[in-house]
């Protein structure tokens, strides 16, 4: 029996919070699950105990494309930079490629690389739809790893089995949300059933026996390793590194009551659907959410049924001087700017 011990609890939240609906009911009515946030004492890694792997059925209704934004593609830049650094040019696979928005700019920028994922939509040769396993063919110099490990239910044995596809050799680069960055913010609308792990950069410090580099990206928001496949090892918990999970990680979901006329989430991606979620249950609802990427407009946030619109669309029905909260604070500046500056800008992560 594993031993753990308990952090967190939040029941019903939508199993997919990156897929979007075609209507407000179907978007109301989509599947749920329970988040019991746990911290394992023998490993030290931190899962979501009531993860159901079996319900995660990835489609092409999953939208969870950011590089739109010109912030984010600066992020990418620098992703871009530290694997130039580390792993060089040639021999690159990115495994879980997603829509293939960071191959496609690790190409145009020449690097020789084949990106995996069994949901891409595009044409590009260069991108298999399927599993990177053990039958592709390719031992790669450096494998990219990005958003992904956060939704594998036994991380350390999915990269046990990225080593053996790779022959067993190889660097790996792998970024995810920061933990530590969730617990100093109060992050609660960073918390999703799809996220069945959550991360500290000690965690990679355990599981990987040589580290090539290892920092924070995003304002902190990220953390990434790039670490030696070889020396993967099975991470041993520390009781120096016991997770202090603070205890008015809630403390912010009431603090806007005093708010008064129409409220705007910027943000339709996975922060804006448990933002929306949390506060319609204690009674402050969002009146819309606002998005820049057209994939997403027009279209429901599961569990609220909330529209998405554009930034022109729904800038034309919100009054002047009402209120938006800006989903990710690094995108304060970029979005006032697209707002003409003529609201009130609450910005979530930073209360």
């Amino acid at each position: 029996m594993k031993r753990e011990h308990q952090l967190y609890t939040v029941e019903q939240l939508p199993i997919f919070q990156n897929r979007m609906y075609d209507t407000e009911a179907e978007a109301k009515a989509c599947p749920k699950g329970d988040v019991h946030l746990v911290e394992n004492l023998e490993t030290g890694l931190i899962y979501n105990a009531s993860f159901r792997p079996e319900l995660m059925v990835y489609d092409s209704r999953y939208q969870n494309e950011q590089a739109v934004s010109p912030l984010f593609r600066q992020h990418l830049d620098s992703v871009v930079k530290i694997i130039k650094r580390t792993m060089g040019y040639d021999l690159l696979v990115e495994v879980g490629c997603g829509k293939g928005s960071f191959l496609e700019i690790l190409l145009w920028a020449g690097f020789n690389v084949t990106g995996f994922d069994p949901t891409y939509e595009g044409t590009n040769p260069r991108v298999a739809k399927e599993y990177f396993g053990p039958g592709v063919g390719i031992n790669a110099n450096g494998l990219i790893l990005r958003h992904v490990l956060e939704h594998i239910q036994n991380p350390i044995n999915f990269l046990q089995h990225l080593r053996k596809n790779n022959g067993g050799s190889g660097l790996i680069y792998i970024e995810v949300p920061s933990f530590d960055w969730i617990c100093t913010h109060r992050a609660w609308f960073d918390v999703f059933y799809e996220h069945v792990n959550y991360f500290r950069l000690s965690d990679f410090h355990r599981i990987f026996d040589k580290i090539i580099e290892s920092g924070s990206l995003f304002g902190d928001q990220y953390i990434y390793v790039v670490a030696d496949l070889a020396s993967l090892t099975e991470p041993k918990s520390n009781q120096h590194q016991h997770v202090d999970f603070p205890k008015d990680f809630h403390s912010s979901i009431e603090t806007r009551n005093h708010i008064v006329g129409r409220t705007a989430v910027w943000g339709g991606a996975s922060k804006g659907v448990i933002f929306t979620l949390l506060k319609s249950r204690i009674g402050q609802s969002i009146d819309m959410v606002i998005d820049i990427n057209p994939s997403k407009q027009g279209k429901y946030l599961p569990a609220t049924g909330l529209k998405v619109f554009s930034p022109e669309n729904g800038l034309s029905r919100l009054p002047e001087g009402s209120t938006i909260y800006v989903m990710n604070s690094n995108y304060l500046t970029e979005i006032k700017k697209m707002s003409n500056n003529a609201y009130k800008y609450m910005s979530v992560g930073h209360e």
